[in-house]
Parts: C-alpha cells; sequence; structure tokens
C-alpha cells in the first residue's frame, strides 16, 4: 500500500461513442483513435460489427480481431487481453452492444438460466468482469454502442417534409457512460456528435461538431498536460470571455477548479462592468 500524487501522465483515456446504425462510429472512432496515438499500427479494433473496420483499411496499417458468437463477457476480456499483449496503445471495441444483447451475451445467459430476477446474481459478476477489463486496461479505450433507432417527420427547407433517423436508448446495461472519461453521442447521419458526459471539459456544452482526428489530439494533449497547464487553458477562455453570462458559463463548467479560477474570474467580472458603464455613459453624453 503506497500513497502517491495524483498525475495526470498516467491516466488511460475510456471515451464512448454511441449512435444509431449509420451514424459512423466505427469511422468517428478510428479517426479519433489515430488522433491520439499518432499511429495506426499501434491501433486494434475488437470487431463485431462482420469485418465493418476493415472497410476503412485505406486509413491506415491498423489491427483488426473479427469477434464472433458466442458474445459472452469472458470472450470479450481474452480479446482485450490479446490485443494488450500485442503492444498496441489503443483498443476500439466495435460494438460493446454485443456483449449486452448480442447471440451469448448478458441478455442471453439470463434467459438461458431460466429468466428469473435472481439469476442475474451470476450474470452481473461476469458483466461487472467485462466493465473492469476496460477501466483496468493499460491501454486507451475507445467502446461505441449502439442505439435503438427511432424516425420522426422534421419539415426541413422549404416547408417541405423529411423522414430523419434518430438514435433513442444505448444497448447496453443502463449506467456504463458514468464510468467513462467522455461519453459522445453521434445524433444524426451527418456525423454530427455532442458530449453527454465529460469529465475533461473540454466538448461538454458546446456546439455539435464532426469527430475527427483532431478530436483525438485534443484528449491525447488534456491527458497529458500537468494541472498548471489546464489552469493556463481556463485562464486563456477567461480572458476571452465579454460578457458575465459567458464567465457563469466558465464557473460552472470547471467544476473541480471554481476555488482556484475565482479571483481571475472576479477581476475579469469587475473589467466587463466597468466597459459596460463606460459604453452606458458614451451613449448617455452623445
Amino acid at each position: 500500500m503506497k500513497l502517491e500524487t495524483a498525475k495526470k501522465e498516467s491516466l488511460k483515456l475510456r471515451i464512448g461513442l454511441s449512435g444509431a446504425s449509420g451514424f459512423g462510429k466505427t469511422y468517428s472512432a478510428l479517426l479519433m483513435a489515430y488522433g491520439i496515438v499518432q499511429n495506426w499500427s499501434r491501433i486494434a479494433v475488437i470487431d463485431t460489427e462482420n469485418n465493418s473496420a476493415n472497410l476503412y483499411s485505406n486509413l491506415g496499417q491498423y489491427k483488426t480481431l473479427n469477434l464472433k458468437p458466442p458474445y459472452s463477457p469472458e470472450r470479450f476480456i481474452e480479446a482485450i487481453e490479446l490485443c494488450e499483449q500485442s503492444d498496441v496503445e489503443i483498443i476500439i471495441i466495435d460494438s460493446i452492444s454485443h456483449e449486452w444483447n448480442g447471440k451469448g451475451g448478458c441478455l442471453e445467459i439470463q434467459e438461458q438460466l431460466g429468466g428469473r430476477f435472481q439469476d442475474w446474481a451470476k450474470v452481473t459478476p461476469r458483466h461487472t468482469a467485462f466493465i473492469d477489463a476496460i477501466l483496468n486496461s493499460k491501454c486507451h479505450v475507445i467502446t461505441t454502442t449502439r442505439r435503438k433507432t427511432d424516425y420522426s417527420l422534421d419539415v426541413v427547407g422549404n416547408g417541405k417534409t423529411k423522414v430523419i433517423k434518430h438514435g433513442t436508448k444505448e444497448i447496453t446495461r443502463e449506467g456504463f457512460e458514468y464510468e467513462l472519461t467522455v461519453s459522445f453521442e453521434l445524433i444524426n447521419d451527418n456525423h454530427l456528435a455532442k458530449a453527454s458526459k465529460d469529465r475533461t471539459s473540454l466538448f461538454i456544452d458546446k456546439p455539435e461538431f464532426i469527430i475527427g482526428i483532431e478530436t483525438g489530439k485534443i484528449l491525447s494533449s488534456w491527458c497529458k498536460s500537468t494541472n498548471q497547464d489546464y489552469l493556463k487553458i481556463i485562464s486563456d477562455e477567461i480572458d476571452s470571455c465579454d460578457t458575465l453570462e459567458g464567465l457563469r458559463h466558465v464557473y460552472r463548467k470547471h467544476i473541480n477548479h471554481q476555488e482556484e479560477i475565482l479571483p481571475k474570474l472576479q477581476i475579469r467580472k469587475q473589467e466587463i462592468e466597468e466597459l459596460e458603464q463606460q459604453m452606458i455613459d458614451s451613449k448617455n453624453i452623445d
């Protein structure tokens, strides 16, 4: 047992990507993974989606592991361990939904045991071991998760209507996203994404965007940055604010650093208020 000072340099990213079929989960995951490690040969994909990862082999020489049924938690754990032994830096599990509701997955295992509530006592530890394998991996891990698909009839340009596909509930055990560093949701077939949970504070409450290599680079920089580096980023963000509402947004967003940034926020608040008063005085003179 040893007490050590926390170091973000030792942090391994746990990133989730969820969305309906066709929203670009695999492609987005690959681009983001490359942005994080900057080396295609250090990326491995555990592919449960009928070799879909091979569709993007033109991107680079990443590794793939084609995982076929049964999709038991133990087979996913075995695949993760094999990737770790292959000296890769980042593992993409595409997708974890099969571990939950695929052939031989947790729902089917529980049904085969009798389908009773008490049968979860045997299934839950197996699922928990799978989650632990992700969280305790020595590699960065990106997981993709299917979302149930729904459709709506929306009004678009010129008053015309169009059928729009949406992703609804994630197909995995509820609460998984709370284990992640960042959880992204792909919201439409234009590959636009938003952060539904974000411990980095880099993406939450930001406009929708397309995940790419730059997204991975941002996450990699955050992972390697020291606390002082991060405070400098926040300080620059405060300096760029020109409204009190903007300052309130910065304060709410950086929950873990509110005490440290409060003096800087108060100074900037006073500067903005003085500037607003000068503008009012100038109008009164005119």
